[in-house]
C-alpha cells in the first residue's frame, strides 16, 4: 500500500511539474512568417499584386488629401497588409512563449487549465496572454523609405498577469458593461452568421460581440467556458484581447476609405474585426496556402489539425496581420 501511494505521489508530481513547463520560440522572421500575406497590395483603384489573398474594401480615388499645418496635401492611397504584433496565449503565467520559452519568475497567480466540470462535462479553460509590438517589416527594411510603416521597436506592450480585470468576469464589467446585452440565446445564434462570413471571406464588424467559429468576445477575459481544442480557445483569447485593447483605446484603427480613415490612425473602441489577420507562429508556424493567415473568426477545422500536441504544443504564439490604408504623401 505504501508503494502505491509514492507511485501516486510521483505521478502526481511529474504532471504538475510537466504542466508548469515552460515553452515557446523566438519566431523567425525569415522562415516562419507568411510573407505572402503582406498581399494584396493597392494603389488606389489598381492591385498591385493580389497573391492569392482575400481583401477588404480599399479607397479608389487617386490623390487623397490629407491636412499638413493650414493646407491640404495631395497623395497616392495605398493599402497592404502589415505584420504588425506578436500574442502569446500560455497556460503558464509568465512564460514569454514568443521570446524563446522564457520564464520571468514564479507565481501564485492559477495556472490555465482545461478539462470537464459537472454532470454536463462542460469544457473549461483559462490562459494568460502577452502583446508585442513587433513591427518586423520595418527592422528588416523591406519597404525603405515608405511612410505608411509604424517605426518602433519590439516592446512588451501589455501582459495579462498584471491586470485584475482578465481574471474576473465581474470586475471586467467595468469595461464591457455592453455583455449583459448579448448573454442570451438570440444574440449567440447571430454568431453563426459572422462564423459563414468569416469562413467564406470576412467577419461581420455589425456583430461586434461575435467572435465567429470561435465563440463569443464577451467578456474581456481569459474564461472560456466552452473550450473546443487549444487552437479554437487560443484564437478566441487572441480576439479578446485584441477587442479588450481596443476599448482601452491602445489599438486604433488603420483601415477605411476616407480621407479622414487613411491620412492618420483614429480611435475605435469597438473592434473593426475585418481589419486584423492571425498567422500561428507557435507551435508549428503556418506560413503556406491559402490558409496561412486568416480572418479573424474564421474556422480553424480546416487548416487547425495537429496544431495541438502535448508537452510542447499547449501554449500559442500569434502574428498578427493589420491591414493597413494610407495616404503616401
Amino acid at each position: 500500500m505504501k508503494a502505491l501511494f509514492l507511485i501516486l505521489f510521483l505521478l502526481t508530481s511529474m504532471t504538475t511539474a510537466d504542466a508548469k513547463t515552460c515553452n515557446g520560440r523566438f519566431v523567425n522572421p525569415i522562415t516562419e512568417i507568411c510573407w505572402s500575406c503582406l498581399f494584396p497590395i493597392s494603389i488606389g483603384p489598381v492591385k498591385v499584386n493580389k497573391g492569392g489573398r482575400q481583401d477588404t474594401k480599399n479607397p479608389d480615388k487617386i490623390p487623397c488629401w490629407c491636412p499638413k499645418g493650414p493646407i491640404s496635401i495631395p497623395g497616392i492611397p495605398v493599402g497592404f497588409w502589415e505584420p504588425a504584433r506578436l500574442i502569446d496565449i500560455t497556460r503558464v503565467p509568465f512564460c514569454m512563449v514568443s521570446m524563446g520559452g522564457l520564464q520571468l519568475g514564479k507565481s501564485f497567480i492559477n495556472h490555465g487549465v482545461h478539462g470537464t466540470s459537472g454532470e454536463r462535462r462542460t469544457q473549461n479553460s483559462f490562459y494568460q496572454v502577452h502583446w508585442y509590438v513587433y513591427p518586423v517589416i520595418y527592422w528588416l527594411e523591406l519597404l525603405v523609405d515608405f511612410l505608411c510603416l509604424e517605426r518602433q521597436s519590439f516592446d512588451v506592450a501589455y501582459i495579462t498577469e498584471l491586470d485584475p480585470l482578465w481574471n474576473e468576469d465581474e470586475l471586467s464589467f467595468i469595461l464591457n458593461p455592453e455583455a449583459v446585452l448579448f448573454g442570451n440565446p438570440i444574440a449567440q445564434a447571430a454568431c453563426a452568421a459572422d462564423c459563414a462570413a468569416a469562413t467564406i471571406k470576412f467577419p461581420l464588424n455589425a456583430l461586434f460581440w461575435c467572435g465567429g467559429c470561435q465563440g463569443s468576445l464577451y467578456p474581456f477575459t481569459g474564461n472560456n467556458p466552452a473550450h473546443n481544442g487549444g487552437v479554437q480557445a487560443s484564437l478566441l483569447m487572441t480576439q479578446r484581447m485584441m477587442a479588450k485593447l481596443h476599448r482601452e483605446l491602445l489599438l486604433w484603427g488603420t483601415s477605411g476609405t476616407s480621407n479622414a480613415e487613411i491620412c492618420d490612425k483614429y480611435v475605435l473602441p469597438i473592434i473593426k474585426k475585418t481589419q486584423y489577420k492571425t498567422q500561428m507562429t507557435y507551435p508549428r508556424p503556418t506560413t503556406r496556402g491559402p490558409m496561412a493567415c486568416n480572418p479573424l473568426g474564421r474556422t480553424e477545422v480546416i487548416w487547425g489539425s495537429a496544431r495541438e500536441f502535448p508537452y510542447k504544443g499547449e501554449d500559442f504564439g500569434y502574428l498578427i496581420w493589420r491591414k493597413r490604408n494610407c495616404c503616401a504623401l
